[in-house]
């Protein structure tokens, strides 16, 4: 492969980290961090899940050469409008049981990651259709396939400790730690969250 293919990879998928429902997926798991550090781990974790969905998707695929219609995986894009409505219906039960968005406890920072993980892995479960669909289409050979889906992963990782990083600098400044403010924040969220899951899942399956 061409240097300027694999950077492109790396591009399309720092870029790609920015849509709108990896945005407000994250924003979400975020608003419960009080710091940057852990903030960009969620990051991390959601670029893995993704990545790591993508490379399994995108190989099975390469390996075998399957004939891919781009119509298969609107589902799976509904899917992730479910998903998001789970996540905004936890953040809105959080606020109602009075629990505090941040989470301190190392077993509580395994598990927000752990989340975080799994929110990737379904973004990449349904973003892998047009992704594959392009690569069977413009790249050729399957290792080129392979190292290109790589590439795009590791563009996604960074695109995400960026954009995870971003939502929490507000996040730990003195007046957001006010509960009022905070509180107000998750629920902002979490409506974005609830509202943006039920128009994918409109659009894909109407």
């Amino acid at each position: 492969m061409e240097l300027v293919s694999l950077l492109f990879a790396g591009v399309v998928g720092f870029t790609h980290a920015f849509e709108a429902d990896h945005l407000v997926a994250v924003s979400s798991i975020v608003t419960r961090r009080n710091n940057l550090q852990t903030a960009v781990k969620d990051g991390i974790y959601w670029g893995l899940g993704h990545t790591s969905t993508i490379l399994l998707v995108g190989g099975v695929f390469l390996l075998g050469r399957f004939a891919v219609r781009e119509e298969a995986f609107r589902y799976l894009e509904a899917g992730v409008g479910g998903m998001l409505i789970m996540l905004g219906g936890f953040r809105l039960n959080s606020l109602v049981q009075g629990a505090k968005p941040q989470v301190h406890a190392h077993n509580g920072h395994t598990h927000a990651h752990k989340l975080a993980y799994g929110v990737g892995l379904v973004h990449g479960l349904a973003g892998s259709g047009a992704l594959i669909l392009s690569v069977l289409t413009t790249i050729n050979g399957t290792l080129g396939g392979l190292i290109y889906l790589t590439i795009f992963g590791v563009g996604s990782i960074a695109g995400m400790m960026l954009a995870a990083g971003l939502f929490s600098v507000p996040l730990s400044g003195r007046i957001i730690r006010h509960p009022s403010v905070r509180m107000g924040i998750t629920l902002v969220s979490a409506l974005l969250c609830i509202g943006l899951g039920l128009f994918v899942i409109v659009e894909h399956l109407s």
